[in-house]
């Protein structure tokens, strides 16, 4: 399991296209991975749940990857954050 804590640069936070891009990198992976934001845990491969947490601009992140390709996930799944427009 690795864990990582990132701040989102984004000024829109995390739109519905943004969180689309996220699913869409995760789902490639077959380990579990999970987005955390203000205590609310949800899986990173739910189009629903990260949508639910209505993630804005500078928001603290905790990111969560768990499986035989876990660092390759969350590495894929931070660099997608970090080149989102």
């Amino acid at each position: 399991m690795v864990l990582k804590t990132i701040q989102l640069k984004r000024k829109a936070g995390l739109d519905s296209r943004a969180i689309n891009q996220l699913v869409q990198v995760t789902s490639q992976f077959e380990s579990d991975v999970y987005l955390t934001y203000n205590g609310h845990r949800v899986n990173c491969k739910s189009i629903m749940g990260v949508l639910s947490l209505a993630i804005p601009n500078n928001a603290e992140l905790l990111l969560e990857a768990s499986g035989s390709d876990d660092h390759e996930a969350l590495k894929q799944l931070i660099d997608t954050i970090d080149t989102l427009k």
